[in-house]
């Protein structure tokens, strides 16, 4: 089935709605979670995870910012904000366990991560100039009708990385929450917590792979329309 152009423009905004509903819904989650306190910081949650599972060659460091927490296999740093590396709570714990299950992937080279990080200098080069090549390729699209495809393509490689990004930030979590079960960090209790955390971490992306794949749909209908 075909979608038409009114209905792409109905997801587009459904999309916009549900990402600004998410992101409120995270803060607020992560707000609540970082008031039920632990004995042990992010960092030492990270540290702890990380020689479990016999990784040393790993710095675990503080950076600015909310909600900033990456891991960086380049510099084989775990970044944490302020508040997680800092903090003593569940929502800390959760998600420094979250980056750490990122390392894991890396270090038993998990395929879905291996094909992101393959993906992560295409896709820069793409973000960088797919946006002047589509409004080229609209202006001139009776000169070179190719051009426009040809931007098509680049954002189809965006909403492709997006949608590869899914399982790896599912399974970091599974392997997070496991982890923290299993060593006792968190509780009976505290275990729906981490994982709610993380449950509305991991919607976000899901609802990026969806604005993406809507906005590819609309270009490939625009494309369609101005063959």
């Amino acid at each position: 089935m075909v979608l038409s152009n009114q209905m792409i423009w109905i997801i587009m905004i459904a999309v916009m709605v549900l990402s600004m509903v998410i992101q409120g819904v995270l803060k607020s989650r992560f707000s609540k979670y970082s008031e039920v306190p632990l004995s042990l910081t992010g960092a030492e949650v990270a540290s702890r995870m990380l020689q479990a599972h016999g990784i040393r060659d790993v710095q675990i460091v503080s950076i600015q910012g909310k909600l900033t927490d990456h891991y960086d296999p380049t510099t084989r740093t775990v970044n944490l904000s302020e508040d997680v590396y800092f903090g003593r709570s569940v929502a800390a714990a959760a998600v420094a366990a979250h980056e750490c299950g990122h390392v894991i992937q890396h270090s038993t080279g998990y395929a879905p991560l291996k094909l992101r990080t393959a993906l992560v200098p295409v896709v820069t080069f793409s973000n960088s100039i797919v946006s002047w090549i589509l409004l080229a390729g609209v202006i001139f699209i009776n000169v070179f009708p190719s051009l426009l495809w040809i931007g098509i393509g680049l954002f189809a490689l965006t909403t492709l990385f997006s949608f590869v990004t899914l399982p790896v930030e599912i399974n970091a979590s599974a392997r997070a929450v496991k982890w923290l079960d299993n060593t006792g960090i968190v509780s009976y209790e505290t275990k729906p917590m981490a994982v709610d955390a993380l449950r509305w971490a991991a919607y976000t992306y899901v609802i990026a792979a969806l604005g993406s794949l809507a906005t590819l749909l609309y270009y490939i209908s625009l494309g369609n329309r101005r063959s």
